[in-house]
């Protein structure tokens, strides 16, 4: 894959959601500068992988949805999704709920 192809799935769809959700390329939420947002949504910027971070967070979407993301929509599914969410509540949970959930699981299945 070329680089510009590369700078193209992740530009277009921070420049989607941004403009999704009314946000500006000033980056109020990520604490970015506009001329950033900018650069990296016209792929003259190579994105680091803490400011991809930071990205995400401001749009409210994990790394998985924004790589997914293909105009106005989520190529993952609701089922993925909601095993996301699972994932989630496992990793905040302590282990005592975590063997419970598992064996809860194993019925269900």
């Amino acid at each position: 894959m070329m680089d510009k192809e590369i700078l193209k799935l992740v530009r277009t769809p921070i420049r989607a959601l941004r403009k999704e959700q009314g946000l500006s390329q000033e980056g109020e939420k990520g604490g970015f500068h506009f001329s950033y947002i900018g650069q990296i949504e016209r792929g003259e910027k190579n994105v680091s992988l803490l400011n991809l971070h930071k990205i995400e967070e401001s749009l409210e979407v994990n790394i998985i949805q924004l790589f997914a993301y293909q105009g106005e929509e989520f190529m993952v599914t609701a089922a993925e999704r909601d095993i996301q969410d699972i994932v989630g509540m496992l990793r905040e949970a302590n282990d005592e709920k975590v063997r419970v959930a598992k064996n809860v699981l194993k019925e269900l299945l």
